[in-house]
């Protein structure tokens, strides 16, 4: 049973795949390579010819063969147009030569132990011309074509001479790759704090930037440590979850708005996003949690079913009976008070002669704030000031 079983795979025809989709070089380029050789599986490396070289690369996908994992180009282009469009890192130029045999294998891990002499080298050559560059790392090819090496630098840097003296040194074509913090960390680093490998390294293609607001929108924390990441910005995640979270918030009520639930109306006080919870407020003040797709009712009126609260018209104090209250009995005993008859006293008139007042001891402002009359003191000395009297200096 077993050896006919066996005879039945040998006899089944090959499948031939018209076109590989395929991943190669450290900055994770995707290719859509013809090959029309045996369909290789999904993640096994295969050897390739692209614009740079002779290099190997890692399968997606087969397209054309007619296996359950076929990709045609139509699927292929709506990917890359949701993924970025013209920045996703695509091409089309270049093929697929065979399958990688052990062979391949072990002449790259022999072309790959030479390595460390190019970054030596190159690195003694920029301290030596003294440029404002970092070293980040050198690719070299199966084929040996080229060794392109990665730097970080501020700006541009004239590096015509380095090339030249590496190129001498190594006898091969040099290629110099300016990179940012972010590639840095797609060709350098390895896993995150989260314990999985770097998104940009294991996925994600176009490094877009990402603000603080994407931070606040998921309520994760503002401190730069911890929201940060390999490359020391923030983390690629925080922007392409971002859509994720705006989906869930919009699933939810509002803070302050009200719902009903199964123990009574209340007032929204706080949500949480990932586990679709709410914390409500009841009208007993009692505050409950209750899962999103448990409320009866949302977005109530703001007197459905609230308690009634006292105002200041249902108050018996403002009643026709009202009684006076502290202010208004401050006021009474500020005006004056005329004995029995309500009308004031009559104020004389100018033919009344006027009555003499008491000297007192006042402040120059009272008395000039006094409008009862001139002050005779103060007539006599201005003029024994003109006089040249004992009121000059």
């Amino acid at each position: 049973m077993g050896l006919q079983g066996l005879n039945v795979i040998d006899d089944a025809p090959e499948r031939i795949a018209a076109s590989v989709l395929v991943r190669y070089g450290y900055l994770l380029t995707v290719g859509h390579f013809s090959y029309g050789g045996p369909a290789p599986r999904c993640g096994s490396l295969v050897v390739l010819r692209s614009t740079r070289g002779t290099e190997l690369g890692r399968v997606l996908a087969t397209c054309g063969c007619g296996c359950p994992i076929d990709v045609g180009r139509d699927t292929i282009d709506a990917y890359i147009a949701e993924s970025g469009g013209h920045s996703y890192p695509f091409t089309t130029e270049g093929r697929v030569l065979r399958i990688a045999t052990a062979q391949d294998l072990q002449e790259q891990a022999h072309i790959d132990s030479a390595k460390p002499q190019y970054i030596r080298a190159c690195r003694e050559l920029i301290a030596e011309l003294d440029l404002p560059m970092r070293l980040v790392d050198v690719e070299l090819l199966l084929g040996g074509e080229m060794a392109t090496f990665y730097f970080v630098a501020p700006g541009r840097i004239d590096f015509r001479n380095l090339v030249k003296q590496l190129a001498s040194r190594f006898r091969t074509r040099i290629q110099m790759h300016q990179v940012g913090s972010r590639d840095e960390a797609r060709i350098a680093a390895d896993y995150e704090t989260c314990g999985q490998h770097c998104c940009c390294r294991q996925f994600l293609k176009v490094l877009r930037p990402v603000n603080m607001g994407s931070a606040k929108i998921q309520k994760a924390t503002l401190d730069p440590t911890k929201v940060s990441g390999r490359c020391g910005r923030l983390k690629c995640c925080l922007r392409f979850e971002e859509q994720t979270y705006d989906e869930l918030r919009r699933q939810l009520p509002r803070v302050g708005s009200r719902v009903r639930t199964a123990e009574g109306p209340g007032t929204v006080i706080e949500t949480m996003l990932l586990a679709q919870l709410l914390k409500v407020r009841l009208d007993t003040d009692r505050v409950i949690a209750v899962a999103n797709d448990e409320l009866l009712e949302r977005d109530l009126p703001a007197s459905a079913g609230a308690p009634h609260r006292p105002t200041p018209s249902d108050s018996p104090l403002m009643a026709d009976d009202t009684e006076p209250t502290q202010s208004d009995a401050r006021d009474d005993e500020d005006q004056p008070e005329f004995g029995a008859s309500d009308d004031p006293p009559p104020l004389n008139s100018r033919t009344d002669t006027p009555q003499p007042q008491p000297a007192s001891h006042t402040s120059p402002a009272s008395a000039r704030n006094n409008q009862a009359g001139p002050n005779p003191s103060r007539s006599r000395r201005k003029r024994q000031r003109g006089r040249g009297g004992p009121g000059t200096r």
